[in-house]
């Protein structure tokens, strides 16, 4: 997420009353996690696993729990509990309003854009031209949907990433403040649930098309014209490329690539990356037909 200007490392650590190793006016412009960081943003690191993975990212600023050597043309922020801190700045940039209307004053509907009745749309959501959206779609805060696109009833869109991390034996959430950008001509299933960024965006291609009852994990990136049939499922930080068709009840896991092109038939789990341009099935998928002749010689065995 970028912030509406840029804000010196002073006040950022004021704000969270932490300690902070840089010059006091270094520039800070957004709030990424390691994923999606950018030149000029802040993130955290709490773990000395990955000490050295935020350290040398593209992260200007790093909130962490350790007094290390600051790396060159860096900042870093001493704090005693850095996932806190980072939700705590998330919390401050984008504060969660409650909404007393459906359709929010400070969204953007364009012309000729149908909602039919029980529609919610919230703060600052742009939704393009020639759209229809059909009943009991909940569209959350800062949602970016383009022209022409079609979604069914009961689908959410933006809902909080599912990012949890467990301390002391509970669970702590993981505030969101990325999007769903959804490209044009777009169409999106009954009842299907799109996951916004934990800080950066979920994206949906120009003329992608979902079935009914799927789910898009957080930092997702669907590419142009694929095709998704109905329940599949697909964890956070996932890219899948262009024209690439998956078939119903496929399970893709995170942070894996699908190639261009690609098909996925039905009823498979995804567990590595894929390349395009080839058919997989299987759990885990492989090409369908190595698959195809790994069963017949199972069944011949069964049948000697």
């Amino acid at each position: 997420m970028k912030f509406d200007k840029t804000y010196s490392l002073n006040s950022i650590s004021q704000l969270i009353n932490a300690k902070h190793i840089g010059d006091s006016d270094f520039s800070i412009i957004g709030i990424n996690e390691i994923h999606n960081v950018q030149n000029g943003d802040i993130t955290f690191v709490d773990h000395p696993k990955y000490y050295d993975k935020a350290l040398n990212s593209d992260a200007s600023v790093i909130i962490i729990n350790k007094e290390v050597k600051c790396p060159q043309d860096k900042a870093l922020i001493i704090s005693n509990d850095p996932f806190a801190d980072y939700n705590k700045i998330i919390q401050h940039f984008r504060q969660f309003k409650a909404s007393s209307q459906a359709i929010s004053e400070t969204a953007v509907i364009d012309e000729n854009t149908v909602l039919q009745a029980n529609c919610f749309v919230g703060e600052n959501v742009k939704i393009g031209k020639n759209c229809i959206i059909h009943s009991n779609v909940s569209i959350y805060d800062h949602s970016i949907i383009g022209d022409n696109v079609i979604i069914h009833a009961n689908s959410v869109i933006g809902a909080d990433a599912y990012y949890f991390q467990k301390k002391d034996g509970k669970y702590r959430k993981m505030q969101s403040c990325g999007r769903v950008v959804i490209g044009n001509n777009v169409e999106i299933g009954a009842l299907c649930s799109i996951d916004k960024g934990v800080s950066a965006d979920t994206i949906i291609g120009d003329g992608t098309k979902l079935d009914n009852h799927i789910q898009i994990g957080h930092d997702t990136v669907i590419g142009k014209n694929c095709l998704l049939g109905s329940q599949v499922a697909i964890a956070g930080v996932t890219v899948i490329e262009d024209d690439v068709l998956i078939w119903a009840k496929v399970a893709i896991n995170k942070d894996i690539t699908i190639g261009k092109g690609a098909t996925i038939l039905a009823t498979s789990n995804v567990d590595k990356s894929l390349k395009g341009g080839i058919t997989y099935f299987g759990s885990p998928a492989i090409e369908a037909k190595t698959m195809w002749r790994q069963l017949v010689k199972l069944n011949q065995f069964l049948r000697a």
